[in-house]
């Protein structure tokens, strides 16, 4: 339904030409609008959540038992942990917790944007730049299993986002533009993180804001002398690489505790393997053109 709602926008877009035969003012001038559709996420199967257990900012430790044994050997999902256990797994320390039931899938959502932009046509070439600020409701998980047995979820979701980037296209017939667009995105990227582990402390660190890309292209048609419909495809990165949870002591926490276990008992730091976040969006546009 989602996509059908999208493609038939584009079938619209389409017979929209005839209509607009009688426009022959450009694209030259400043304009308002609005953009929304829906955007999903690449697959990241594989993602995990690496530990730095010496606390030396380098990632990719293993975190053992007073054993010896690997704490995480139950394994991670690309999701949102649903039960203490890996999915279809038990756990030898809880043999009467059941099976892991699974886990829940990443978020693709709506997202809806209001954007101001300027163009200067140049023959049959058109160049501009385009500002917009909006927001995405798509959110993305990772999840360990540890063999105590308990999970851990590294959680993050979009609150807002803005960008401004700059349109260089082609039109045919004055009516008609189709272009590419790139540049610089700036985000608040909203984090939590969740788990069944009530022996460690957790606490979080990282910048909210940050810095990324968005790079894509569409194509505009004008209606009559003051109004545009689009169709918008765009790519969306940035950059979360600093977002990190500590796990500590508790000060009633066990000695033998493998986040804290000796010699390097100021604890073991969390990061998620994939240090960016990503997805792809494709929307409708529509603007007033001034």
């Amino acid at each position: 339904m989602k996509i059908n709602l999208i493609v038939g926008a584009a079938a619209a877009l389409v017979a929209t030409p005839a209509a607009a035969q009688e426009v022959t003012t450009g694209f030259s001038g400043v304009y308002v609008g609005v953009a929304g559709g829906y955007d999903v996420q690449g697959n990241d199967r594989g993602s995990s959540i690496l530990f730095d257990r010496n606390l030396d900012g380098r990632f990719g430790d293993t975190v053992t038992t007073a054993a010896g044994a690997n704490a995480f050997s139950p394994g991670f999902c690309n999701g949102r942990a649903t039960s203490v256990n890996a999915p279809g797994r038990t756990a030898t320390a809880a043999p009467t917790v059941a099976a892991g039931t699974g886990c829940r899938n990443d978020k693709d959502g709506w997202s809806y944007y209001g954007r101001i932009g300027a163009d200067q046509q140049m023959g049959r070439f058109v160049v501009g730049v385009v500002g917009e600020f909006g927001k995405t409701e798509i959110n993305d998980s990772v999840s360990a299993y540890s063999t105590t047995p308990a999970n851990y979820v590294m959680y993050r979701e979009i609150s807002w986002e803005a960008g401004i980037r700059a349109r260089a296209g082609y039109t045919p017939n004055d009516s008609t533009l189709f272009y590419g667009t790139f540049g610089p995105g700036y985000a608040r990227i909203d984090r939590e993180f969740f788990t069944t582990n009530t022996a460690n402390s957790f606490a979080q660190r990282g910048k909210r804001n940050q810095f990324g890309i968005q790079g894509g292209g569409g194509v505009e048609q004008r209606i009559g002398n003051n109004f545009s419909i689009g169709l918008e495809y765009l790519f969306h990165q940035y950059d979360d690489s600093d977002y990190r949870v500590r796990a500590g002591s508790t000060g009633t926490t066990p000695a033998t505790n493998p986040f804290i276990l000796a010699p390097n008992t100021g604890g073991t730091d969390f990061a998620r393997s994939d240090n960016n976040f990503r997805w792809h969006s494709l929307r409708a546009t529509a603007a007033f053109r001034f």
